[in-house]
């Protein structure tokens, strides 16, 4: 990948290494294996840099063509999916689910005294963009609903590869609601719906309508939902903290679940991808739609996509402090001063449960990406580290 000088797209070379100082501090006190990190601005590559190991036991260091698990990072992709399907006038973001998906009919409510009760309306496929239809991932504090979703969801769901996505989902609109549809912000399995909704609309599985669609269209030769043997010595391993210190391996990529084909591709946490191939996405985006002669969307459609959605008093974690909101399949910065940290209200974008992370500042004409395989998410803060050095290097 050609860097540019970073002068050139009013960056300060000086500042820039900053970064590598901060970012190889995690490599050499064993708290992180390894990391990259990239900064584009105005369309052009200024700082690609690769840290410590891609896989410790291997030897492998990290590298431009490391594949990596990005968990959420998923979730904007099966978004445009959705998007180009409503651009196409396949779908209204208004329709209910139901309408497609006829298992999310008869879906009750568990209200606030325990009982079963009717939705006031319809989940709407706009719902299930914004994480306000009510579902779940089932950690989130409600008993009865995380039991549930232990029990007949996730249970025997993970532990069976036979099962396949209509199952899946199948499985999920069993399950009663977590508060009637519309009303709060619940990140949940929302986006795994919109996959399976892209499926039953298009009439091509999931996967094959990411790979003829998006990927290829874009040029992203290694993003997918399993990585094929030729390419396995590229794929990172997943790390979590060693009792006592250092970094313990959790995933393998030999045996990992990403190195045998799915019938269950995860819209909302299955793909892998590289930092490459990433930021030819979140450049699409950037450009409204288009990237080097090939529109995916048109650009009102980005701009409704990268819109805050949710309603007055409604945030991101039902969190006022952080300032977000959501737009559709992405996070949007509505207040600097809440937010806390370095960047432009309008920034938009998501992260993985390894750590891995994007954003894209339509004010400033930048994307930051930074990838790395390491959970729980948020153990350091090394995205806050890498998103404050990123902007202080910025000097026109």
């Amino acid at each position: 990948m050609k860097l540019a000088t970073p002068e050139s797209v009013g960056f300060s070379s000086q500042r820039l290494a900053r970064i590598n100082t901060k970012l190889q501090h995690y490599i050499d006190e064993h708290k992180l294996a390894g990391i990259t990190s990239l900064i584009a601005r105005r369309g052009q590559v200024v700082h690609f840099e690769k840290f410590g190991m891609a896989n410790i036991e291997a030897g492998t260091p990290m590298a431009a063509d490391t594949i990596f698990r990005i968990y959420s990072m998923t979730k904007p992709i099966t978004s445009v999916a959705v998007l180009m399907l409503f651009e196409e006038g396949a779908l209204r973001l208004n329709d209910p689910v139901a309408t497609y998906l006829p298992e999310f009919k008869e879906t009750k409510v568990l209200n606030q005294a325990g009982w079963l009760v009717d939705m006031a309306r319809p989940v709407t496929i706009r719902d299930l963009l914004t994480h306000t239809a009510g579902l779940s991932y089932g950690f989130q504090g409600n008993f009865a609903i995380d039991r549930l979703y232990s029990q007949h969801v996730w249970g025997p769901m993970a532990n069976n590869p036979t099962i396949n996505l209509a199952e899946w989902i199948g499985a999920i609109a069993q399950q009663p609601l977590s508060f009637q549809p519309g009303t709060r912000y619940q990140y949940s399995v929302a986006t795994d719906v919109l996959g399976y909704l892209v499926q039953v609309v298009a009439g091509v599985s999931f996967a094959d309508f990411l790979q003829e669609r998006i990927f290829a269209p874009l040029g992203m030769v290694d993003t997918c939902f399993a990585v094929p043997p030729e390419k396995l010595a590229c794929f990172a391993a997943n790390y979590g903290p060693q009792e006592g210190g250092g970094l313990k391996v959790i995933d393998i990529p030999a045996d990992s679940q990403y190195a045998r084909p799915t019938v269950r591709p995860s819209g909302g946490g299955g793909l892998l991808s590289t930092t490459g191939d990433y930021l030819r996405f979140a450049q699409m985006l950037l450009n409204k739609g288009e990237l080097d002669g090939v529109r995916l969307l048109g650009r009102k459609t980005v701009e409704l996509m990268t819109t805050n959605h949710l309603a007055d008093g409604v945030y991101v974690d039902n969190d006022p402090i952080k300032g977000l909101g959501f737009g559709l399949g992405v996070s949007v910065l509505l207040n600097l001063g809440k937010g806390q940290t370095l960047g432009s209200v309008g920034n938009y974008g998501w992260g993985g449960a390894a750590n891995t992370n994007f954003w894209v500042d339509p004010q400033e004409d930048l994307i930051g990406i930074l990838m790395l395989q390491f959970m729980p998410s948020g153990t350091y803060p090394v995205i806050d580290d890498f998103r404050i050095l990123t902007y202080q290097s910025l000097v026109d």
